[in-house]
């Protein structure tokens, strides 16, 4: 099965404008092909404002999500992998989402299965 997290990121857009609120997109920088730019980034994190009235030509699909926004007075085309995104919310209440940094979870380890029976316990109540 396809990912749960492009399709969520959408809806909550699509919620958050729904709703007249301004949708703020934060992101881990560290991942590969992520373009920010470089001078906004704090503690290897942007948070980016992608409402439609700063943005140009914003696209999200399965894979990126991809727009043009001006920073200091520059524009400049901003390309983000969907694993880069850890939330997307509202700048004027915080509601919407955060997203863990894997996917799927590693299952915990599992005891190897023993040849030898054990001897059941008894315990005796009084």
């Amino acid at each position: 099965m396809t990912s749960q997290k492009p399709y969520l990121i959408r809806a909550i857009y699509e919620w958050l404008i729904d709703n007249q609120q301004t949708p703020y997109l934060q992101v881990d920088t560290l991942f590969n092909g992520v373009q920010v730019p470089l001078e906004h980034i704090q503690d290897n994190q942007i948070i980016l404002n992608i409402d439609p009235g700063a943005v140009r030509n914003y696209f999200a699909d399965n894979e990126w999500i991809s727009f043009s926004a001006r920073f200091s007075g520059k524009s400049m085309e901003l390309f983000i992998p969907i694993d880069a995104v850890i939330a997307i919310y509202s700048k004027e209440n915080n509601q919407g989402m955060s997203f863990s940094n894997t996917e799927t979870p590693t299952p915990p380890p599992q005891k190897p299965a023993s040849t030898k029976k054990e001897r059941p316990t008894l315990s005796i109540v009084k």
